[in-house]
């Protein structure tokens, strides 16, 4: 009954004959309306600020770009060839049509668990292939690879933008109002595109006859795009943690006994790199591509009370998680802890008291008895974990979601039996 009533709207408003909005009490006592700003993240409205910025630079570039392509095929010269110009035209066309179908089979999966590294790469990847296209008609021996190679690089471009997009908007859509947040992101791309277009329709005849000017005028834009779209992705708190952001959480828990909340963590978190699949941790592989003989399997389950068998390979340091059907969110962000802390045990950082014993004996210890030390963590866990959960909790992560990395594998085995001690 008390859901319900806070379920329910406390009171509503309208504006003459529009649409009525109304209002509910929030968990900690403050009253929310429906609509903006509540029904978006707090990080909205600068994130499209800087966005507006970007896309605005990023068109103007492209009519740059747009110009040299149609001067390399031929437009106004008397002499060129309507047929040549097709074909290169559809030699373009199919070769980013290939490489977007690559592309997303290849990558597709990967970028929800770092949408803004690839945001940010995606716009960068952008900026790349423009100055191709303008460079191109210097070239004319090379002008159909160089373009194709561009278009090739804008279509990778288009999976990336398009996918880290809808993560986003996932993020700032709160009240689930996702397409109306994404309608809305859309007319403000296409009015800051018709801002861009008029633009350059001033521009282009200045800049038309000297290529060193336009040269001058894109490296200026470029420049902008890349600070524009940096502060964009700067300014957002994703709440949910993926390994990187969950990495930065545990480091400062580890040296503090406190857990950063969202907004320090995203200040924190690299941009630049972290974007490609970590190499460290594996979430959801296969059983098959842990053990191979029974021996290794009764190693594996030994001391996992936990819906996941984990492997640790001390010499690559690479950390590999089986889950089980029944793994859920809080199971999966707790094997992701659990390797993270493995990893943590070869390093020379400050770590708690049961921590720095068990790093002395991975130093001291054959590297063979891995599965010794991943059952000791286990008992480390059983007490650190519920802390560092609630912790995160308490701080503001959104705990009954995550965004790491996992396939899509998933394993049963039998127990193993408790040792008696005589």
């Amino acid at each position: 009954a008390d859901v319900a009533r806070r379920e329910a709207p406390l009171c509503s408003e309208q504006f003459g004959s529009g649409t009525a909005r109304g209002c509910r009490a929030a968990a900690d006592g403050t009253l929310q309306w429906e609509g903006f700003p509540d029904s978006v993240s707090p990080d909205y409205l600068p994130y499209q600020l800087w966005d507006s910025v970007q896309a605005f630079a990023s068109s103007l570039s492209g009519s740059l770009a747009t110009h040299a392509v149609l001067l390399g095929i031929g437009v106004g010269n008397a002499k060129a060839s309507v047929s040549a110009a097709t074909a290169t035209w559809l030699v373009k066309d199919s070769t980013g049509m290939l490489g977007r179908i690559v592309f997303a089979w290849w990558m597709g999966s990967k970028m929800d668990c770092n949408a803004k590294q690839w945001r940010l790469f995606a716009d960068i990847l952008n900026d790349v292939a423009m100055f191709l296209e303008i460079v191109a008609p210097i070239f004319p021996l090379c002008f159909t690879v160089t373009v194709c190679i561009s278009n090739l690089a804008k279509c990778i471009v288009g999976v990336a933008g398009g996918a880290t997009r809808a993560a986003l908007t996932m993020h700032q859509a709160r009240r689930n109002n996702m397409a109306d947040v994404s309608a809305k992101d859309g007319s403000q791309e296409t009015l800051v595109g018709l801002a861009g277009l008029l633009v350059s329709l001033l521009m282009l005849p200045l800049v038309s006859d000297r290529p060193s000017l336009s040269l001058c005028c894109f490296f200026f834009l470029t420049a902008l795009h890349i600070y524009a779209n940096y502060r964009a992705v700067r300014a957002l708190v994703i709440e949910t943690l993926n390994e990187g952001r969950l990495w930065l959480v545990l480091k400062h828990f580890l040296q503090t006994q406190e857990v950063l909340g969202p907004t320090a963590a995203n200040r924190m978190e690299p941009l630049w790199t972290g974007f490609w699949p970590s190499l460290f941790l594996s979430l959801g592989v296969p059983l098959h591509r842990l053990t191979s003989s029974v021996l290794e399997l009764q190693q594996l389950v030994e001391g996992h009370r936990e819906p996941y068998l984990l492997r640790w390979d001390q010499p690559r340091n690479q950390v590999q998680v089986v889950l089980s059907p029944m793994a859920g969110p809080e199971t999966i962000l707790r094997a992701a802890t659990h390797g993270l802390l493995l990893g943590a045990l070869r390093g020379d950082g400050p770590l708690p008291e049961e921590l720095d014993k068990l790093r002395n004996r991975v130093w001291a210890g054959p590297e063979k008895e891995s599965w010794v030390i991943v059952r000791d963590m286990h008992h480390v866990l059983d007490k650190l974990f519920p802390k560092f959960l609630k912790g995160l909790q308490d701080a503001g992560w959104r705990t009954e979601k995550h965004q790491l990395e996992v396939d899509e594998w998933r394993a049963t085995w039998l127990p193993c039996p408790e040792k008696k001690v005589l």
